[in-house]
């Protein structure tokens, strides 16, 4: 080549740059794109008016528009940006009020095929309501990149997506209501391009091959499939995910760690958390050197290898809600890559070591909250310098926390409450965190202040909760111009209200001042929970998302408070009036009120049935009316909501049918409480449709009937050892805030309310209705169950031989029935029961011999032809009862022992003259009741 040509290439080569570069900033909208783009626009509902630049009049260069990018050479449409991203700070409330309403909705119009040159397509983070993924979305062939994740598609992911063969980046990630599934994955078989594949939440039970179709995918490096239903697989023939870095396998339900997984040594993030696995963390994951994040969250793992304190790459490290016990290791100090570190809900003890202190890389997390940690903080926490999350809630630390946290200046989120710290804490000690935006410190502090201060820090959300601030109100909470939540409950506080509270946190949506002695009028706007407020509900901030005016003194009707600014909808999410003196109907009036997610009335004096604007209540999840005099049929109402976890209509006047209509409308029901109301008939078939129910509370109505055979599908109780979150949460639907919900069960003979433990009680109670029939065997398949109770019915028949397949029954009521036969001997297998009363029945013969049983009450047993231990009645040779000759000798016979039938009725008469004050002493009641086993068992065999 001579040198003019060389020269020639040489210059168009160094002035290319430039060509493309003055492109870029005269390349102009081809007009058939921008007419699909308004097209597209106009099918959209975008409440924020993102897409305003959308404008054909106001600007013809869509490649200006937001959201667009147009090819810098031909100017044709290559990327759509239409995603909406949550704030990236969960305790960011503005931020994400303000992602809610920038979301997009509507339609996908089917012009968006016309832009035949897109290949970035970014949908995710809207809500398209349900709607399935449109399949001529599969017609865009020149995608690379395609990100539909968490924008509420449901339904069949179309397989025409298998013509999307230049793929790289296929997003189809779901947390809706309704889930994606798959029939199959062949559609992604020809895709060799793909890179990254997340099919979170999709239902892939009927894709038997998709793990050898994913394993095949030459150039797959991230595979997410969290909460996806998945065949199962242990040990494939051969798998290949020769590129594979990244793998998500959380919330799939698997009980065991496949093995397949063992193979995959070059991973750099592993993810399984929300699963059932037991047991010692597998030795098969110790060749996994290179991993840099290992989420194990929320299994049942009980120890924690030495090996892993060598993983030296590791940033991530979330072992939180497992049954890790024990000290924690020197060793700890060796992972010095360690950017976040969870090891809560535990059962860690002892104390901190001093080796902490090396893990100065630590900037995001650090979490050692719910265990049994003790001892003052070590020096050494004072270096990690970086740190911007510390949470020690709920262990035994003692001593003064801020020796150490004093110096940690980046905090942003500071949790030390229910512990043993007595601390007076003073100006100085918290003086350096400045940054501070969340402090949790519910506990034994005293704070001691200048009247005048003003705390260097800004929070959003503070708990003081138990400290002593009073006996004056707090002056210095003034300074907190941005605080949206305030918990300072029992804090000595005994003085009035100072009028710039409420000119102050206008805007705050949550406020504990409960437990002081808070006097003088109560304002129109503030809520009081458990002091001495009477009079007339009050009114609330327009912005208040959580109300809680309950054990207070309110009395007469809600319509002023309910129905005040009724052409005004309100934000509040969490509506608390339980243990008042509220009274009359309850007013009809919730239109105004789309938010309620948790509606809390119980313990009042409300008549009447709901009244028809209830039904509005679409996000509803939890509705709680126990102990009042409501009345009427089961609330018809309550059928469009079908958002509800927990419904509790118990101890009111309620009559008629239990509606079939609950299995079909209230699917997610988890806690079903109906007792003591007066409902007739049978229990529905329908109620075995509620696969989420733990809790089934039916009893003291007047139900008849048979226990229905379907109970084998009540899926939540048919998983032991599960492990469940303790707690039950309501979400608000407008902003990010919860509430953590309780419930009074009766269980073992006595009502108690349940909190911190309820999502991990599964329970039934049919008692005290008039049900007949046998007990279906289908029952003895709920394996999860705790606690069981059929008492004071008409039942049948004998006690199912499968009863000892229940190995998480705690407790078993089968008293006041007709139930024949023996004691089944498998009954024996149930290693953690306490409590089991089968008296007054037709039972016959030994009572099965195992340790828990001969330790119960003999009253357990009394009332039938029972013998052996508890009893004081020896079982002949053949496990009968030995019956007694007028000579006290044993005999076979059946002659009426007269002088035992006069002993009977003399010792009723003079029982409570005589032996009644013996039942101050449990030795003599046990002696009665054996008594009064064998004379009934006597008189029973006359028969």
């Amino acid at each position: 080549m001579n040198s003019s040509v060389l020269n020639l290439v040489c210059l168009a080569l160094l002035t290319f740059p430039i060509v493309i570069c003055k492109a870029s900033r005269d390349v102009v909208c081809i007009p058939s794109e921008i007419e699909t783009l308004v097209k597209l626009k106009d099918h959209l509902i975008d409440p924020s008016n993102r897409l305003s630049s959308w404008n054909a009049t106001a600007n013809t260069n869509c490649c200006e528009w937001l959201g667009v990018v147009c090819s810098n050479i031909t100017a044709h449409v290559v990327e759509l940006h239409l995603g909406t991203s949550p704030p990236s700070d969960e305790y960011d409330d503005v931020g994400y009020d303000a992602f809610v309403k920038s979301r997009f909705g509507g339609e996908i119009n089917p012009c968006l095929v016309d832009l035949k040159h897109l290949n970035y397509l970014d949908l995710s983070g809207n809500d398209f309501g349900g709607m399935q993924i449109p399949s001529f979305i599969g017609a865009i062939t020149s995608l690379t990149y395609l990100n539909l994740s968490h924008a509420g598609f449901s339904g069949k992911i179309p397989p025409q997506f298998g013509n999307l063969t230049n793929l790289v980046h296929l997003g189809l990630a779901n947390y809706y209501s309704e889930t994606l599934f798959a029939e199959n994955l062949d559609w992604l078989s020809g895709h060799s391009n793909l890179q990254y594949v997340d099919l979170e939440g999709a239902n892939l039970s009927k894709s038997f091959d998709w793990l050898q179709t994913l394993s095949a995918l030459p150039f797959l490096t991230d595979l997410h499939l969290s909460y996806c239903t998945l065949h199962p697989y242990d040990q494939p023939s051969s798998l290949n995910f020769s590129s594979l870095l990244t793998l998500d396998l959380s919330l799939t339900s698997s009980s065991v760690v496949p093995k397949w997984i063992f193979g995959l040594t070059r991973l750099v993030s592993l993810q399984l958390s929300g699963n059932y696995f037991e047991g010692p963390i597998p030795d098969g994951l110790q060749n996994f050197t290179l991993l840099e994040n290992l989420d194990l969250y929320y299994n049942s793992f009980s120890s924690l290898p030495d090996w892993i304190y060598s993983f030296r790459h590791l940033k991530f490290l979330n072992l939180a809600y497992n049954n890790l016990c024990g000290n924690i290791s020197d060793a700890l100090g060796n992972l010095t890559s360690l950017v976040a570190l969870d090891f809560s809900g535990n059962q860690i003890e002892g104390r901190f070591p001093t080796s902490l202190g090396n893990l100065c890389n630590i900037k995001e997390t650090l979490d050692f909250s719910n265990n049994s940690i003790h001892g003052a903080l070590p020096p050494s926490f004072g270096k990690l310098s970086s740190l911007r999350v510390l949470d020690l809630t709920n262990n035994l630390f003692n001593g003064n926390p801020f020796e150490s946290l004093g110096w940690i200046s980046k905090l942003s989120y500071l949790s030390i409450g229910d512990n043993r710290f007595q601390k007076v804490v003073k100006e100085d000690d918290i003086a350096n965190l400045t940054n501070l935006k969340i402090f949790y410190a519910r506990g034994n502090f005293s704070l001691e202040v200048t009247p005048n201060w003003s705390p260097r820090f800004q929070v959003t959300r503070l708990t003081l909760s138990s400290w002593n601030l009073g006996p004056k109100f707090p002056s210095w909470i003034q300074s907190q111009k941005y605080l949206n939540a305030l918990r300072i409950s029992n804090t000595g506080i005994s003085d009035s209200i100072p009028t710039w509270f409420w000119e102050t946190f206008s805007q705050a949506f949550d406020m504990d001042l409960s437990h002081n002695s808070i006097h003088g009028e109560l304002p129109n706007t503030l809520d009081l929970s458990s002091n001495r407020s009477r009079g007339q509900l009050p009114q609330l901030f327009d912005t208040m998302i959580r109300l809680d005016l309950s054990h207070n003194l309110f009395s007469g009707s809600m319509t002023g408070f309910l129905c005040q600014n009724h052409d005004k909808p309100k934000k509040l999410g969490f509506l608390n009036l339980a243990s008042n003196n509220l009274s009359r109907e309850i007013p009809d009036c919730w239109l105004m009120w789309p938010y309620l997610v948790d509606v809390n009335l119980e313990s009042n004096n409300f008549i009447g049935n709901l009244p028809p604007s209830m039904g509005s209540l679409v996000w509803l999840e939890s509705l709680q009316l126990r102990n009042n005099t409501l009345s009427g049929k089961f609330p018809q109402i309550l059928k469009t909501t079908s958002e509800l976890i927990l419904l509790d209509l118990g101890e009111n006047n309620f009559s008629g049918n239990i509606p079939a209509w609950i299995g079909e409308r209230l699917k997610d029901l988890k806690f079903l409480r109906l007792r003591s109301n007066k409902f007739l008939s049978h229990i529905p078939n329908q109620i075995c449709a509620l696969k989420s129910l733990q809790v089934l509370d039916l009893a003291n109505n007047s139900l008849a009937g048979n226990i229905p055979n379907c109970f084998n599908h009540l899926n939540a109780m048919m998983l032991p050892n599960r492990s469940t979150h303790p707690f039950i949460y309501c979400l608000s639907v407008n902003s990010s805030e919860m509430s953590v919900v309780s419930m009074l069960l009766w269980l073992k003979g006595r009502g108690d309310e349940y909190r911190n433990i309820l999502g991990l009680v599964t329970s039934i109670d049919l008692s005290d209705n008039k049900l007949i029939g046998e007990m279906p065997r289908e029952i003895t398949n709920l394996d999860g169950l705790n606690f069981l109770n059929l008492s004071h019915n008409q039942l049948t028949g004998h006690i199912p031989q499968s009863i000892g397949s229940m190995r998480s029954l705690q407790s078993i009521d089968f008293s006041r029935n007709q139930l024949s036969g023996e004691i089944p001997t498998t009954i024996s297998n149930l290693s953690f029961i306490s409590l089991l009363n089968l008296s007054y029945n037709h039972l016959k013969g030994k009572i099965p011999t195992r340790t828990q049983l001969q330790s119960l009450e003999a009253s357990n047993f009394v009332g039938n032809n029972l013998c052996g231990e508890p009893l004081p009645i020896n079982c002949s040779s053949n496990g009968k009862i030995p019956n007694i000759d007028q000579n006290g000798n044993e005999s076979e016979g059946h002659e009426v022992n007269w002088f035992l039938v006069s002993m009977t009725f003399g010792f009723m008469v003079g029982f409570w003259a005589v032996v009644a004050p013996s039942f101050m002493y449990k030795s003599w009641s046990s002696v009665y009741f054996c008594i009064i086993n064998y004379v009934w068992s006597k008189l029973k065999s006359f028969q």
